[in-house]
């Protein structure tokens, strides 16, 4: 019987369609270069104005984050609450995301990102510490997640130097974050207030950028850009 070796017709018919595949190829790259790019703009967009959201819009970013993404997040606040702060997880992390060092003393974070609401256990707690406690010499551990603990996991760490931060807190480190920015912003050239003799500041809300003055909330006074 006649065979017919059907692998080069197969092979001619790839050859034959290679322009086919590279216009796929080059279409997906596209496509997941452009979600990583809009991503990135709604996550520097939201950032740029999270002083002025509400408490339930950060928390409901924060839990659609990714989990990769939030420990970037965690690590750049601590950056800008002081710390020098760099995110180390991976597949042997030993439970630390995050690293945030500050005078000298190392100090270390678990992250948990959940995008359902789902209270954090004592058994995570318990791992975590096993994880860190030899570490622990004069710094402290920090646990972060978008939800928040059961009482037996706050129990936990009564005695213990780890801070639970649950979704309420977590948007208060945001905001004290938000208000060091602000603190840090030079005068425009060192402009008076002409109601109480305050520097000036550059500020911005939701309506635009402004001057206001370094008293507020005492001194209201406001010079539009």
């Amino acid at each position: 019987m006649l065979e017919i070796n059907s692998q080069p017709f197969f092979l001619s018919i790839l050859k034959a369609m290679w322009p086919l595949w590279v216009l796929i190829l080059v279409r997906i790259i596209f496509y997941i270069f452009d979600i990583e790019i809009k991503d990135l703009f709604n996550r520097r967009k939201f950032q740029k104005g999270a002083h002025w959201r509400s408490d339930r819009d950060i928390i409901h970013w924060l839990r659609n984050m990714s989990p990769k993404d939030f420990e970037h997040y965690i690590a750049d606040l601590f950056s800008r609450l002081d710390y020098k702060a760099y995110v180390v997880g991976g597949p042997n992390d030993g439970g630390i995301d995050v690293i945030a060092e500050k005078d000298g003393i190392k100090h270390y974070i678990q992250c948990k990102k959940y995008f359902k609401r789902h209270e954090v256990g004592v058994s995570e707690i318990r791992d975590f510490y096993g994880a860190i406690t030899d570490k622990l010499t004069s710094g402290k551990a920090y646990f972060i997640t978008t939800n928040k603990f059961t009482l037996p996991a706050e129990k936990f760490v009564e005695d213990k130097p780890i801070e639970l931060v649950d979704s309420y807190r977590l948007v208060k480190y945001i905001h004290l974050a938000e208000k060091k920015k602000e603190e840090l912003k030079e005068p425009v050239n060192k402009e008076i207030c002409p109601e109480c003799g305050g520097q000036l500041i550059e500020r911005e809300s939701k309506h635009g950028r402004f001057y206001g003055c370094s008293n507020y909330p005492k001194c209201r006074y406001i010079k539009n850009l």
